[in-house]
């Protein structure tokens, strides 16, 4: 009787093209995958690995069962040994393309502590999607032998997005990040315009380090008219020595420190703040006339 009505797998080529999305019914599951009927006659099946984008060591029969209509795509046909294979997790679309849009490096991921290793911590970020925090990006104020001191499971913390791991599939968190620095704080006290006393701690480049206080640096562009002479002052010589005394005498005596002296590393000086950026750390000054 088969052999009087057409055979439907000579069709199958042109009815289910690779990269189709079809619908099916389950008809049988088997510790390989699943068969899926997608007309009488036809079967594909849904290996395992096909199954879950995110779970590992998928059981076939905890995914889908007999009976049940499932969308699938085409991933590949073979007529000839009648066989075409599907998949499940192509239909219902990768998570972590979203998770790679939502958690973009800088930004705050916020989540339940799954596991804890001696290494760091894994961090679910929903969509089967994990982040991990290294054991040394969890905390500032200690050095921990193991996550277990700072963190627990269960509990739901919040991290910044450090490196997206790609070929792993995973996020590399830091918790410490977050947690307001130094600088972080002498910012939040300060304005554009405001004067501040700070050391030199670099002259070098057309530029010098100031530093503001513990941990709080600063850079400040050297005057045109002193950057030849702060280059000279760090490797004094007799010509270095002559120019300052000569640019002293100019100025009428003034005094170590005072704004007329070439810039030079150990200075105390006052500058304005003529730029703050936050999110960057930086802290733009002027020189104080």
């Amino acid at each position: 009787m088969k052999q009087l009505a057409p055979d439907p797998w000579s069709l199958a080529a042109e009815k289910y093209p690779q990269g189709a999305r079809v619908q099916g019914k389950v008809s049988r599951v088997t510790d390989f995958g699943a068969f899926v009927e997608l007309e009488p006659g036809v079967e594909g099946l849904i290996h395992v690995t096909e199954m879950s984008w995110t779970k590992k060591n998928v059981k076939a029969s905890d995914v889908v069962k007999p009976g049940e209509v499932v969308e699938v795509v085409v991933l590949g046909v073979n007529p000839a040994d009648k066989r075409i294979a599907l998949g499940l997790k192509q239909a219902l679309g990768d998570p972590w393309e979203d998770a790679v849009k939502k958690y973009a490096v800088g930004s705050v991921a916020e989540g339940p502590v799954t596991s804890l290793a001696k290494f760091g911590a894994f961090v679910d970020l929903g969509g089967g999607i994990e982040g991990m925090i290294h054991i040394g990006d969890i905390s500032r104020e200690k050095r921990l032998n193991h996550p277990n001191e700072a963190l627990k499971l269960g509990e739901v913390v919040k991290a910044q997005v450090l490196e997206v791991d790609r070929e792993r599939r995973r996020f590399k968190l830091g918790i410490k990040q977050l947690e307001p620095t130094s600088i972080d704080e002498y910012i939040a006290e300060r304005k554009v315009g405001e004067t501040v006393s700070g050391r030199l701690v670099d002259v070098s480049g057309g530029r010098a380090k100031v530093e503001l206080g513990e941990g709080v640096t600063a850079f400040v562009k050297l005057p045109e008219n002193k950057q030849e002479a702060g280059a000279a002052a760090g490797k004094p010589d007799l010509s270095a020595m002559t120019a300052m005394l000569s640019q002293k005498w100019k100025a009428g005596g003034a005094g170590t420190g005072g704004s007329a002296e070439a810039p030079r590393a150990g200075q105390i000086r006052s500058f304005k703040i003529a730029g703050i950026d936050a999110a960057a750390k930086k802290i733009e000054l002027e020189w104080v006339a």
